[in-house]
């Protein structure tokens, strides 16, 4: 009997040391467990959470969206109507002379930075791409008066690249030589769009011909007749839809009203002659380019300007529009020209304008 005690008490404590080992086991692990919670908490960085000062900027809020205002409300548009016009602005807008100075450069190997780099300013005026179109003033030199306003542009036509560089060259003359003499107002590129884009072209970005879209009498009619009848519809020569439709022409008609120049020089290429339209005497000669009347056609600046306004419009055609004339004759035809500038500006002399005359040229017309 007291066997079969001692042998259930045996039993007994057998299990219950069972029992507290699982049980220390089970307490142990736990300690082991909690402590590495502790220390990994405690080891975490401060910057984790999310700074106070800046809520707008926490992960619930950029998450989460906002919910509708009322329809009562009125958000401030502002920002959000900013950030989309930045977003779909050309990036031709956002360019400054400096910008259009390299591109100019790059595009034409006869002109260096630096001859462009000389004071031309944003006119204000942008390209259907908008780009700024540059300009430099030589006004009077105080107390002497000018004889007369000159107005010199170049590249009208994009694909006429000695039009643009022969104009660089005389305004890097005129930085050293200017003796207030005359009033000059310089462009020297009228159509950045048509020259600065990888294949230039003599149109503007909109398919239009500058030099036919100047508002000219009956211009509705005729330079729509002259461009389907005698030019076959050269896409080359589309004066546009209607007079004046582009930004750069509407800019220089306006720049031929309020400057009032008593000459306008206008160089092209690549016909190798002078052209000029006008009172009063044309010049026989600029350099090796010879007067040869082309005639005046619907919508162009001569037919406009020399024509119908009587301002003399001189039209140098240098002889290639790729290669550049030599230095001597670039030289000679700037002394040619300034000397008839001399000698027959201002115009006084009042004359009736010569009828408009549209002539029948073997080809659709050059300039």
């Amino acid at each position: 009997m007291n066997f079969d005690r001692l042998k259930a008490l045996a039993s007994t404590i057998k299990n219950m040391s069972i029992m507290n080992i699982d049980r220390i086991i089970n307490i142990f692990i736990v300690i082991i467990l909690v402590s590495v919670l502790f220390f990994y908490e405690s080891s975490q960085p401060e910057t984790v959470q999310p700074m106070l000062a800046e809520p707008e900027v926490t992960q619930s809020e950029i998450v989460k969206p906002k919910p509708a205002l009322p329809a009562t409300i009125n958000p401030k548009p502002v920002e959000s109507e900013v950030v989309q016009s930045d977003a779909v602005k050309p990036k031709s807008e956002l360019l400054t002379v400096e910008d259009v100075c390299r591109k100019t450069a790059k595009k034409l190997a006869s002109v260096e930075y630096k001859e462009c780099d000389i004071g031309l300013v944003d006119t204000g005026a942008r390209s259907v791409h908008g780009i700024p179109i540059l300009m430099k003033e030589y006004p009077p030199k105080a107390p002497t008066k000018s004889q007369s306003k000159v107005l010199l542009i170049g590249g009208i036509h994009g694909d006429e690249y000695s039009s643009v560089s022969v104009v660089y060259k005389w305004l890097n003359k005129l930085e050293r030589h200017h003796s207030g003499l005359f009033h000059w107002k310089i462009i020297p590129l009228l159509n950045p769009d048509g020259l600065l884009q990888k294949k230039s072209q003599r149109i503007n970005a909109n398919g239009v011909d500058l030099n036919r879209n100047f508002p000219t009498h009956d211009w509705e009619k005729q330079s729509q007749h002259y461009w389907v009848k005698r030019t076959s519809r050269d896409p080359r020569r589309y004066p546009g839809r209607a007079p004046l439709s582009e930004p750069e022409s509407r800019w220089l008609h306006e720049q031929i009203k309020e400057f009032k120049p008593d000459v306008i020089v206008a160089v092209h290429a690549p016909y190798g002659v002078l052209d000029f339209d006008g009172p009063p005497i044309a010049p026989k000669r600029l350099g090796q380019l010879y007067l040869n009347l082309l005639g005046a056609y619907p919508g162009s600046l001569g037919n406009y300007a020399g024509i119908e306004q009587g301002i003399p419009v001189v039209t140098i055609e240098l002889k290639y529009a790729g290669i550049m004339p030599t230095k001597k004759e670039i030289s000679n035809i700037w002394v040619d020209m300034v000397s008839w500038l001399k000698k027959n500006t201002p115009h006084k002399i009042a004359e009736p304008l010569p009828k408009l005359v549209t002539p029948e040229p073997i080809q659709a017309g050059p300039s």
